[in-house]
């Protein structure tokens, strides 16, 4: 039978924190089906797979996060699944969130991909709208943060004007938790295999852009234990920085000119919303 909603979690080594999220998704009342990749080096974690709408998939082999998820992905699309939900491992949500979310997308048929309200576990708001990043947001942002200028650029790039209060139809969406559209999967592809980790997810939110909305919805919210972990740890600081150059590689440097258009319209957009 072809479920309406597939999930696809990524795992390396995961803890105990993991049953949070599995816990929140079997709760559903959808009709789902969940993936899960494994990444580590054993399979130690198939026990997780304690339920019939669970599969659980040993790589032997951290393949990488958007190469796990095209696994998923793909067998959504061969499945026929309506859509497809990208979600971190770290994520919790309260009963009903994906029903309102399911039920939000069946309605507005234009909509690609969406991302909810995203908190820390202290309560306070993560800023994951932003816009599509320049070489400078992404240097001054991680080796610059408490210079002036840093800071300054930083705020924009991370739309501190917006309240988060308002739908957002914005290009630039974090990729802790994507619902999608299998359809859409289905003419912009899936993530590019060249992004081991780190803006995999800006690269597909902006293909998706191109053909669909790409929103941000704040009338869900979920949790999200981000723990920004490039910042403490060098190798992963390496694969971050080996990723922005092939984004940049990809969608151009200095000069991006749909970069340019479509900041320029998410920033229209915030104004009209706040007058």
């Amino acid at each position: 039978m072809n479920r309406q909603l597939h999930i696809s979690i990524v795992l390396y080594h995961n803890g105990e924190e993991i049953w949070d999220c599995i816990n929140a998704i079997l709760s559903s009342t959808l009709d789902l089906k969940l993936f899960l990749i494994d990444n580590s080096e054993t399979d130690e974690l198939k026990s997780l797979a304690c339920d019939p709408r669970i599969t659980y998939i040993f790589n032997d082999a951290n393949i990488g996060y958007g190469s796990g998820h095209n696994i998923a992905m793909q067998q959504s699309l061969e499945q026929k699944a309506k859509y497809h939900l990208v979600m971190n491992p770290d994520i919790s949500f309260k009963p009903g969130t994906l029903e309102h979310i399911h039920a939000y997308m069946e309605k507005h048929p234009k909509v690609g991909s969406l991302m909810p309200k995203v908190y820390y576990e202290d309560g306070s708001i993560q800023r994951l709208c932003k816009l599509l990043p320049t070489p400078f947001n992404l240097i001054g942002r991680r080796f610059f943060g408490e210079a002036p200028w840093a800071q300054q650029k930083n705020a924009a790039y991370e739309l501190h004007h917006f309240d988060y209060n308002s739908i957002l139809n914005t290009p630039s969406l974090s990729g802790c938790f994507m619902f999608i559209r299998s359809s859409v999967l289905k003419k912009v592809g899936l993530f590019d295999p060249q992004f081991f980790m780190y803006l995999e997810d800006y690269d597909l939110n902006r293909r998706i852009h191109r053909v669909a909305r790409t929103e941000f919805y704040p009338k869900v919210s979920v949790v999200h234990g981000h723990k920004q972990e490039s910042y403490k740890n060098g190798k992963l600081l390496k694969i971050h920085v080996q990723s922005a150059v092939k984004y940049f590689n990809k969608w151009g440097w200095l000069r991006d000119e749909e970069r340019d258009i479509l900041n320029s319209r998410v920033l229209d957009l915030i104004e009209e919303s706040t007058n």
